[in-house]
């Protein structure tokens, strides 16, 4: 049976949309695709089965707000009931929400395409880690999914089984919606709250909440938020009654439509920051952050109110990571910096700007790289764990997303509270420490805009950006890169004086990431096979001035391109990124 479907440790996806048009909305798909959720279903649930040793293993399934969602999901749960699963179905449930209520499950479904097209959807598998299955993990299931497809006997059983769930079996799954949706809430709440307090102690998470909430009531104006839902699936979620909880000011728009794009990156946050703005205007004055999740609603960009300039400014996927990191870090010393094995670190994906290596440097901490791909900095987090490393705050800076441990997902709530956390634990607070640490003046009454004119300024490409993006002819990616590197050797002889003259740069060094691997001052280029490649460019005294870096998709024949230099430099990093371009692009021919 053909299946035309992504099979990526990310997640599978297609367009389920019963036209084949990604922007189609109707709830309706193919008996093929229906086929393709039942296949799905089978060969997770022999997975779960095997590695829980339970014959009827608990699994929680839910989907985002896309409109195939409830279909989907129909196939699988009759599909899950014939094997014997006992399911948890929460209907429309975020995927931070999923996450940490399958942490007292056996394993989870999760059907979403998180910011891709309304007509997408998907599959995301997972165990009780709380995050996605790896990639060797997923490489089970998919083989597994393959063989089931390709064997039409067996593909032929398999559906018959499905169709025959009776309707008084479906009921019993339906009927407890409501209470699998409420104790998935639950979980999610108990959760955020060990993430952002940093403790699993129930007497130490409710006496920092005291002291959370006690700063904020300080502030005679409070503090507002405003989301811009978009449809997604945290309408359904705990973010009102979350913030509320903490006496946070939440405002919110397009809770049940999928109002404009779905990916939250700077061209649809206008929305969020029109409003609060309106807002402002009309004497809402508190209102200080903004965000916009995707439909799965792990990922969540932020809006600031600027106040020097009466505006709100959307900020940059990388600056607002910087800004978690930089919370997040001082949290960790905050908390631990009296203990003797402290040892602070941060996992990042290699296109992540080298701002990050600064802020970790002057805290003392870390900075180690995975491949792009949230699993790998995930599981890169974990072996640094095992080597004694606490890595608190992790993630994909060129997407701004945000990870906080014990959390193994994106979630805007986590990214929200560590801004929180920075700007109103203020007595021997957060950004004393920064400022401290990195030789900063500090002032009692700083803003927001204080803290991000302390960042490190760089200049960084967008991966949203259609300069981001090169497509290309070549489907070897290991002949592309070895083509690069004769012509880019070459080119940087030939422009090496220009080079100095111009940037201040001296040398190079090729840097590769595969998986978990990052691998420094690597001779030939072919080596990072479909992984990550960066070519770091040095000043004389070998210091890290720019780098540009490559990484081919697996799943389109498109090269994402990247440059991030030191400084307030945008000339440089767009004459950078356009001489990596042209490399590129003569390597493909």
């Amino acid at each position: 049976m053909e299946h035309n479907m992504i099979l990526s440790a990310s997640g599978w996806r297609k367009v389920f949309a019963v036209s084949g048009n990604e922007q189609d909305s109707s709830p309706d798909i193919t008996e093929s695709d229906w086929a393709l959720a039942v296949t799905a279903a089978n060969v997770f649930f022999d997975y779960v089965r095997e590695k829980s040793g339970q014959d009827m293993p608990v699994i929680a399934l839910g989907t985002d707000s896309r409109p195939t969602g409830p279909a989907l999901a129909d196939a699988m749960i009759r599909a899950l009931i014939k094997k014997g699963a006992l399911i948890q179905y929460s209907a429309v449930t975020s995927a931070p929400e999923i996450m940490a209520y399958a942490r007292k499950l056996d394993g989870f479904i999760y059907i979403s395409a998180s910011h891709n097209p309304i007509g997408h959807n998907g599959i995301k598998f997972g165990l009780n880690d709380g995050g996605v299955l790896n990639a060797a993990e997923n490489k089970v299931i998919t083989d597994a999914f393959l063989k089931r497809l390709a064997d039409e006997d067996a593909l032929a059983a398999d559906i018959k089984l499905a169709a025959g769930c009776t309707t008084s079996e479906l009921q019993k799954v339906y009927q407890i919606k409501e209470s699998s949706k409420h104790n998935a809430l639950r979980a999610y709440k108990a959760f955020a709250d060990e993430t952002i307090s940093g403790t699993n102690d129930k007497e130490e998470i409710e006496s920092f909440f005291k002291l959370l909430d006690g700063a904020i009531a300080e502030n005679p104006e409070g503090i507002g938020i405003v989301c811009d839902f978009n449809g997604s699936s945290r309408y359904l979620s705990i973010d009102r009654e979350y913030f509320a909880a903490h006496k946070i000011h939440f405002h919110s728009i397009n809770e049940f439509k999928i109002a404009h794009e779905i990916i939250p990156e700077a061209e649809n946050l206008v929305y969020v920051a029109a409003e609060m703005e309106k807002l402002h205007r009309e004497g809402y004055k508190n209102v200080l952050l903004g965000y916009m999740p995707d439909c799965d609603g792990d990922r969540g960009n932020i809006v600031y109110w600027d106040e020097k300039n009466q505006k709100a400014e959307i900020l940059k996927a990388q600056e607002v990571f910087s800004l978690s990191v930089l919370a997040e870090l001082t949290f960790s010393i905050w908390q631990n910096g009296n203990k003797p094995d402290f040892k602070p670190a941060v996992a990042v994906n290699c296109p992540t700007s080298m701002r990050i290596e600064e802020i970790a440097g002057k805290l003392g901490a870390k900075v180690f790289r995975a491949e792009v791909g949230e699993a790998n900095v995930v599981n890169l987090a974990k072996e640094k764990r095992a080597e004694g490393y606490n890595v608190r705050i992790l993630g994909e800076g060129s997407n701004g997303g945000t990870i906080t441990h014990p959390a193994a997902v994106r979630d805007p709530l986590n990214t929200i509270f560590a801004i929180i956390k920075l700007l109103f634990i203020r007595e021997n607070g957060l950004y004393q420490i920064w400022c401290k640490k990195a030789g900063i003046p500090y002032k009692s009454d700083f803003t927001l805009n204080d803290v991000l004119a302390s960042l490190p300024v760089y200049s960084t490409t967008g991966v949203s950006e259609k300069r981001a993006v090169l497509k290309i002819k070549t489907n070897d990616h290991e002949k592309l890169k070895a083509a690069f590197q004769k012509e880019f050797e070459a080119d940087y002889e030939k422009k090496k004086s220009e080079l100095q003259k111009k940037y201040g740069i001296y040398s190079w060094e090729a840097i590769i990431t595969n998986g978990t691997k990052e691998s420094r001052n690597v001779k030939d280029f072919s080596l990072s096979k479909k992984g990550g490649l960066k070519v770091l460019f040095k000043d004389k005294n070998e210091e890290a001035l720019a780098y540009i870096w490559m990484r081919g998709s697996g799943t389109e024949p498109v090269f994402r391109i990247l440059c991030d230099v030191k400084g307030n430099h945008k000339d440089w990093e767009e004459e950078l990124l356009q001489w990596e371009s042209e490399l590129i692009n003569k390597a493909d021919k």
